[in-house]
């Protein structure tokens, strides 16, 4: 079982810049993949970005490329979300999800860090 833990979110201004981390402990061997997802108030939860445990490859959503960055320290089995350039559409809760190089679907969830970007 992976477990992961979020923290870094909090209250930003619109322009402005958050970090969140996502630390994994349990077995992190058995880690393919690592994303960032988020789920505004009524709106169904989205994919933002991912990136591969050991080799680096990147996704963006569309709507974040170019203000978000993704980054792994494998040495702190950590994964960092970058956000620059904030917009009030970004508030959300934001969830750090693993999959296994098994698995289609991201099974183990962290419990949320909530980001609120005020205009």
């Amino acid at each position: 079982q992976v477990l992961l833990v979020e923290s870094g979110g909090g209250l930003v201004q619109a322009g402005g810049s958050l970090r969140l981390s996502c630390a994994a402990s349990g077995r992190t061997a058995s880690i393919y993949r690592i994303g960032w997802f988020r789920q505004a108030p009524g709106k169904e939860r989205e994919s933002v970005t991912s990136i591969s445990w050991s080799g680096g490859s990147t996704y963006y959503a569309d709507s974040v490329k170019g203000r978000f960055t993704i980054s792994r320290d494998n040495a702190k089995n950590t994964v960092y979300l970058q956000m620059d350039s904030l917009k009030p559409d970004d508030t959300a809760v934001y969830y750090c999800a693993a999959r296994s190089i098994t698995t289609i679907n991201y099974d183990s969830w962290g419990q949320g860090t909530q980001v609120t970007v005020s205009s």
